[in-house]
């Protein structure tokens, strides 16, 4: 049976937990949110620090503890055990090339993008822009330059765009009483934005000054980090019944899935109209674009979707190869196919660098890539934030998520299971 009253999921899955949250002190970053008892991250931090060798070895231990069972929490345990032997072998010490290294921490296979798209892309953003294709990088940093949010109203803005994101949430897909987001500016981070849980349905929203904001990618900012993103599925995932819901890991497939969806949040409780939505929330700050050049920033954002597979790129030529060019491919890389200047390739590559970060590129391209089509494939009468709720609020592997669009597109109706439904009955 694959149902909460079984004792010993409940114990797999509890154990889980513990193991992850002595995975965390080890691995600086790895714990996202913890939304159990305290005392439970209390005890995970007393005493010395982990063995990672033995946690490894815990967790292989927990998955022979799955065998023989069968379902989706123990198809999203298995999946979260198997990350956190990888995560666990590497803080050992342990070396693993960087494509085997995705695949067993975040499940899915990556490879490098195709440059036709890359090339079908810069044909249709010259077409927007109205310019020949060789005036194209020229035309688009052009464009990028007037698109800046000046650091004196970043705050203001944000702060304007994450209001009517709030209200947007609250109607499509619906918030608990009592969450709440608190907005910082802060600089020198490697980032554009993240958030931080700070308590029961609170989170801080920190958003780097001088990352180069631009008011066309603001609301996909802000939809990612808070509404319905990041912030949103910790605030409706607390007060769940399932011990293993509690912890938010990443380079696991739980947070690939979540920034899958965290990335096209945006459309899914405002619309595909979302650029002059935008304009009208910002249209009483200084310096913002009117629903025009708004909606010339949303179909620029479109027409680069493609385009996202080139940090991938990057990151495999950084992590995949031995060369001594390495950097200096990656970062040529990153300029011809993003079109940006050698600042923000740089910027791009501190960020692909990073420790903490080494692998989470991937959770942004292949996760989006999974969740686009899941939300497309939405049975008839179904609401965009009604489909969206089912990814804030249930289990999910990238497994999963294919298996329902295959699904899907044969015309069939994947069968729900008892452990389905939504995790937060408070909302």
């Amino acid at each position: 049976m694959d149902g909460t009253d079984d004792d010993g999921l409940d114990g797999v899955a509890r154990a889980y937990v513990r193991l992850g949250l002595r995975l965390g002190r080890v691995v600086p970053g790895l714990v996202d949110a913890h939304l159990g008892d305290a005392a439970e991250a209390e005890r995970a931090e007393a005493g010395p620090p982990p063995d990672p060798v033995a946690l490894g070895r815990e967790a292989v231990a927990l998955r022979h503890r799955l065998a023989g069972r069968s379902g989706r929490r123990v198809e999203y345990l298995d999946a979260q055990l198997a990350a956190c032997e990888v995560v666990a072998q590497r803080a050992a010490g342990g070396e693993a090339e960087f494509s085997a290294e995705v695949r067993g921490c975040l499940g899915v296979t990556i490879a490098p993008g195709d440059q036709d798209h890359y090339r079908a892309a810069h044909d249709d953003l010259a077409a927007l822009l109205g310019v020949p294709l060789r005036r194209l990088p020229a035309a688009m940093a052009a464009f990028r330059d007037a698109d800046r949010v000046p650091a004196a109203v970043l705050r203001e803005a944000t702060a304007a765009v994450l209001a009517g994101l709030r209200e947007a949430t609250a109607d499509a897909v619906g918030l608990p009483a009592g969450e709440r987001v608190d907005l910082e500016v802060v600089a020198g981070a490697p980032w554009a934005g993240f958030t931080r849980r700070t308590g029961p349905r609170r989170s801080v929203m920190q958003v780097a000054v001088d990352a180069g904001h631009r008011w066309s990618h603001l609301a996909l900012l802000a939809a990612h980090e808070a509404y319905p993103g990041h912030h949103t599925e910790a605030a409706r995932t607390e007060g769940t019944r399932l011990p293993e819901r509690t912890l938010l890991l990443a380079r696991t497939p739980q947070s690939l899935v979540a920034e899958g969806a965290a990335e096209l949040g945006l459309e899914a409780v405002v619309g595909p109209d979302w650029g002059r939505w935008s304009a009208e929330r910002l249209a009483h700050v200084a310096g913002a674009p009117g629903p025009d050049r708004a909606a010339l920033g949303q179909a620029l954002e479109t027409a680069s979707e493609p385009l996202a597979s080139v940090r991938q790129d990057a990151a495999l030529l950084l992590h995949g190869s031995s060369a001594p060019d390495r950097e200096h491919r990656a970062r040529a890389h990153l300029r011809r196919w993003l079109l940006v200047d050698d600042d923000r390739a740089g910027r791009m590559l501190g960020f692909l660098l990073h420790p903490r970060w080494r692998v989470h590129t991937t959770t942004y391209v292949e996760g989006a890539r999974l969740v686009r089509p899941w939300l497309a494939a939405r049975p008839p009468g179904t609401s965009a934030g009604t489909r969206f709720a089912r990814l804030l609020d249930e289990s999910w592997t990238p497994a999963m998520l294919r298996r329902e669009i295959e699904v899907a597109a044969r015309g069939e109706r994947y069968p729900r299971h008892v452990d389905d439904t939504p995790m937060s009955p408070s909302v």
